[in-house]
């Protein structure tokens, strides 16, 4: 609890204390009217001083039309028609209504603020011998930095010396260490539990992992949900208008009575009427429980890896039908194998060289398995006239010899007749001077958890699962099968998986969405184009958080299945909220109007309605 709810909380201890001993009083002597108002006013004032001064400024900076303005009219005018033990016990009420939605969001801040902490406030690095903690922002790229045990990774970075242990359950949500040694890359936000390690920086402080992630959850809160707006422009035009009702219950029914009907205009029971429909018409429950819904269930995704960008994303999430994923990184583990070299016309170990020459320049997964199975690093210095196709291969010279490594593609863009495989798997064909070669097979490897992923998403109201891939459909099938995707899509370009993400996007059912699935740096214009565009396992991937409205810390295809039940429970919540605050609401009105309701049933309506749906609110924190 913060010093100002403590302060509160007194507060509300006091006039508790202060409004028995006024019962107590007027219980035991008969007081005239205005020694009970006086004595009244003391519980009273000790608890709303706030809310008035609130009220007055919001008349004074022509902000009339708010919570604190009906609460300090309807209970100023209970005072004023001698109900001083109601009108002090509205007012101590909404207090405790503040005081609970004040606790609630701090409960759902926490997981913010602890997010928060992933920040470190200093780096070690080695002057004249000695280590020195610096500011992080000083930090150079290349920089060597000392990470003792126990301390937060200010930078992200490779490892140059050491060995360590790594908590990187503030980034990920899980709580499995991660073993790292020479040469293994880092992210900042992790803590480093075993070993001292010397990392050499890879990037600014401003750019690395934990800096973005704070960035992304701090302005998470400007992109609002449909239901949020909503409710901003309900309250935009609800609150005249629950004033103007107000005003016609105290001045206008009665003058109708008086003048029209010819009967006692009773002005003081109308104008109760009227200030109990004020009470009752406060719109607290609504405006402080639907924002809170959304920022409990972006909190608590936040703290299981899962990092929405917006409320309006959570919300479009919850309608997904469609789920579109790529197969390379998402679906498998991108971890590639070289299980065969077929129909080659020289030696394996020339043909697996020459291909881990011509890709020796790229980072793509399926290069470094062909590096891999070669044995050794290529020496880039033999390359010459290297030329990359996007989605085909590369041609380069090697010795003199003019090469092409890629797939059907690259082999019928420069002519050369290729043999089919009849294996599983991802073929690499090689041609050289303009003549087949052979070509590779490759195989990628299903991750343990996208059966169970899919089962998942299913269960959570998914109707079609599609997987695009830029590998050949015969490689893509047997996965798709696997986990029981219904469609496959193979051999697709950049351009093609665009394409076909439009197409799907035209025919998908209205007030649905479509969500798109990948790994945040190939599928970019994909991730912007879908509905959601979720970056799967995008840890310090700045392309990933650029272009994905959800982003996905680790590689576990769970997490989707799981960000898909956060936004349906928390928008279950906020429907709940929305219904429930407004029937109550309207009930409650029409039998304040109708003089049925008296101001106990008045504070109900307003704070009784905004404490459940508060604590209705908070239960988005919690995720099975």
């Amino acid at each position: 609890m913060s010093g100002k709810q403590k302060k509160v909380l007194w507060r509300i201890i006091a006039s508790v204390a202060a409004l028995v001993l006024c019962e107590v009083v007027t219980r035991l002597f008969s007081l005239p009217k205005y020694a009970e108002l006086i004595i009244y006013l003391v519980p009273y004032l000790i608890i709303g001083y706030d809310i008035l001064i609130k009220a007055g400024k919001g008349i004074l900076n022509r902000q009339v039309f708010d919570e604190n303005f009906l609460m300090a009219i309807a209970t100023v005018g209970a005072m004023a028609l001698g109900e001083f033990r109601e009108g002090a016990a509205v007012m101590l009420f909404y207090q405790i209504g503040e005081l609970f939605q004040g606790i609630a969001v701090g409960k759902s801040r926490r997981n913010i603020s602890e997010l928060m902490d992933i920040n470190p406030d200093f780096a070690n690095i080695e002057r004249d011998g000695e280590i020195v903690s610096v500011d992080p922002d000083e930090v150079e790229i290349g920089s060597e930095i000392v990470i003792r045990p126990g301390e937060r990774v200010p930078i992200d970075g490779i490892v140059t010396s050491g060995s360590t242990t790594i908590d990187t359950a503030a980034l990920t949500g899980e709580s499995m260490p991660v073993e790292l040694s020479e040469g293994a890359e880092i992210k900042s936000g992790s803590i480093n539990l075993t070993g001292l390690i010397r990392v050499r920086t890879t990037k600014e402080f401003c750019d690395s992992t934990a800096s973005k992630i704070l960035e992304l959850v701090e302005s998470s809160g400007m992109h609002k949900s449909r239901s949020e707006d909503f409710i901003s422009k309900f309250a935009r035009y609800y609150t005249p208008a629950v004033c103007i009702g107000a005003l016609v219950l105290a001045l206008l029914v009665p003058l109708v009575r008086m003048l029209i009907l010819s009967m006692p205009p009773e002005w003081g029971d109308w104008v109760q009427r009227a200030l109990t429909f004020l009470v009752i018409s406060c719109p607290c429950a609504l405006v402080i429980s639907i924002p809170l819904s959304f920022f409990a269930g972006i909190g608590g995704a936040s703290s299981r890896g899962v990092l929405i960008k917006g409320s309006n994303y959570l919300e479009t999430l919850s309608k997904a039908i469609y789920v579109v994923m790529d197969k390379t990184g998402t679906v498998t583990q991108g971890v590639f194998e070289v299980v065969g070299v077929h129909h080659n016309r020289i030696e394996e170990k020339q043909l697996l060289e020459y291909a881990a020459l011509a890709e020796c320049g790229s980072t793509h997964p399926i290069a470094k398995s062909i590096i891999k199975a070669y044995g050794q690093e290529p020496d880039p210095a033999r390359v010459t006239e290297l030329t990359e196709y996007s989605g085909r291969g590369v041609t380069a010279e090697i010795d003199g010899k003019r090469l092409a490594v890629g797939n059907e593609r690259l082999m019928e863009m420069i002519g050369v007749g290729y043999k089919h495989c009849h294996h599983e798997g991802t073929v690499v064909h090689i041609a050289i001077d303009n003549e087949y070669a052979g070509h590779i097979l490759i195989a990628d490897i299903i991750k343990p958890t996208s059966k169970a992923a899919a089962l998942e998403l299913r269960a959570s109201g998914v109707e079609k699962l599609i997987m695009l891939t830029g590998d050949t459909k015969a490689a893509a099938e047997p996965i798709a099968r696997e986990i029981g995707a219904d469609e496959v899509y193979g051999g697709l370009m950049p351009e093609d998986k665009v394409k076909k993400t439009e197409e799907l996007l035209k025919v998908k059912k209205k007030g649905s969405s479509l969500v798109f699935v990948g790994d945040g740096l190939n599928d970019a214009p994909v991730l912007s184009l879908a509905d959601v565009g979720i970056a799967m396992g995008a840890l310090g991937s700045d392309a990933a958080i650029e272009a994905a409205d959800i982003v996905l810390m680790d590689d576990d295809p769970k997490k989707i299945a799981l960000a898909l039940r956060i936004s349906k429970k928390c928008m279950r919540i906020v429907y709940e909220n929305i219904f429930f605050a407004i029937g109550v609401k309207l009930v409650c009105l029409a039998l304040g109007a109708a003089g049925i309701a008296n101001m106990w049933l008045a504070i109900f309506a307003d704070v009784g309605v905004m404490v459940i749906a508060v604590l209705n609110a908070i239960r988005a924190l919690r995720i099975k």
